[in-house]
Parts: C-alpha cells; sequence; structure tokens
C-alpha cells in the first residue's frame, strides 16, 4: 500500500507545477489555478507521509522527485512545446533510472 501512497503522491507532485505554469496563462483564472497548486502541494505531502512510514525516506523522496520531475518534463513537453534536445531527453532518462534503481533496490 506505502507504494500506491507514493505513487499517488508523485501525481499530486506534477499538479503544483502545472497550476502554476496555468495560472500564468491563464490570468482571468489565476486564483482558481493557484488554489490547485496549493491543494494538490498539500494533498502531494500528505501521501508522502503515509508512504514514508513504511518506504524508507531516502528511497521515498526521490521516487517522489523523480516522478514528479519526470511527468513534468513529459507535460512540459507534450502541452507547453519546451525543448526537447537529444541532451535534455538523456538526462530525463537518467532520472527515470535513477527513479527505477531506487526503487529495485529498497528492499
Amino acid at each position: 500500500m506505502a507504494w500506491l501512497y507514493l505513487i499517488i503522491a508523485s501525481l499530486f507532485e506534477v499538479g503544483w507545477p502545472l497550476g502554476f505554469k496555468l495560472a500564468d496563462i491563464h490570468r482571468d483564472k489565476f486564483w482558481l489555478f493557484i488554489a490547485l497548486s496549493i491543494v494538490s502541494m498539500s494533498l502531494s505531502g500528505l501521501f508522502l507521509y503515509l508512504a514514508q512510514r513504511t518506504i524508507p525516506i531516502s528511497t521515498a523522496y526521490i521516487v517522489w522527485t523523480g516522478i514528479g520531475a519526470i511527468c513534468t518534463f513529459i507535460i512540459g513537453l507534450i502541452f507547453f512545446s519546451d525543448t526537447a534536445t537529444i541532451l535534455r531527453m538523456f538526462f530525463a532518462l537518467l532520472i527515470l533510472v535513477g527513479v527505477a534503481g531506487m526503487e529495485l533496490t529498497a528492499k
């Protein structure tokens, strides 16, 4: 169950930078997106807390930030035309490999 909490926490981790970006783009809904960012941050923190009760905090934190970073990177590429150079893709892959390695060696 702890790994499920960690995955949920990681997905909510994506919500707050996305909310900040949308608040910047859609100034007419600024406070709505800021509020969604705050809710997302809070839920991310709550689920991280629940996960780290069982999973070592070093593993939980690295997986949490890594999944959040990779998902945010992908959203930026797909929806916000972020730059997709070979080097950026390579370094994102390194983050993904690091997250997978932490999960595989957590026991």
